[in-house]
């Protein structure tokens, strides 16, 4: 999970090579990403999942929320695994900023891997609102491979809405992702469910990473057989 920042890095500078070459470095399956573009506009007509898309060879879901001055803005799903099906769950709540998550399947060996990703809101009551909605959308099966991952923007341990998050999905991971340039906070997390299926988790820190973005990736390594 990756919260690109719209490819502004930390010296602000716009640059979609850098996330590029992060994502390169990471070499995911799936891949959850946060504020990115797509069809920009202005000053900066570049698409980023586009870009991103083509340098990493994955398919696609996207999960466009508004439409800004840089065109569609949103999250999106990266795969190379085969993508089976596709739900999007409204998590808007005004007068808030539009928000969603992706309800994706994808197909692994023997079966099938459930994938939710999501960015939540900033105000501790719309996180909460968004998360009952969230849960009361996804069917729990205890036979199926869950992965919940994205930009929770939670930044205390004890909140309610992790607490709620971590009863239907089981606990997630606490990898310090923000600010890049010195993580303090686990905003960016990742829940896989049966836990026993989870192998580690951990930021991932290089030097194109520390610029790319004011956030750190979070990686899991997640056992699908």
């Amino acid at each position: 999970s990756y919260n690109i920042h719209g490819c502004i890095g930390t010296d602000r500078k716009h640059d979609t090579t850098r996330v590029a070459r992060v994502i390169r470095e990471i070499n995911a399956d799936v891949l959850g990403l946060q504020e990115l573009h797509a069809h920009g506009v202005g000053p900066d007509p570049s698409d980023e999942i586009q870009l991103l898309a083509a340098v990493s060879e994955f398919e696609v879901v996207t999960g466009t929320t508004f439409v800004g001055p840089r065109g569609d803005y949103g999250l999106a799903l990266f795969s190379r695994l085969p993508v089976l099906a596709v739900r999007r769950i409204d998590l808007h709540v005004p007068p808030r900023e539009p928000r969603c998550a992706l309800d994706i399947d994808v197909a692994v060996d023997g079966g099938t891997l459930h994938v939710i990703t999501t960015h939540l809101g900033l105000a501790p009551w719309e996180r909460r609102l968004q998360v009952q909605r969230l849960t009361a959308a996804i069917v729990r099966d205890p036979s199926r491979l869950t992965v919940v991952l994205g930009d929770i923007n939670e930044w205390f341990f004890l909140a309610r809405t992790l607490r709620h998050l971590g009863a239907h999905f089981g606990q997630s991971s606490k990898a310090r992702t923000w600010p890049s340039w010195q993580p303090l906070f686990a905003l960016d997390r990742i829940w896989v469910n049966p836990i026993h299926a989870l192998r580690g988790v951990f930021t991932h820190t290089t030097p194109a990473a520390r610029l790319a973005s004011d956030h750190f990736p979070v990686v899991a390594d997640i056992d699908v057989s």
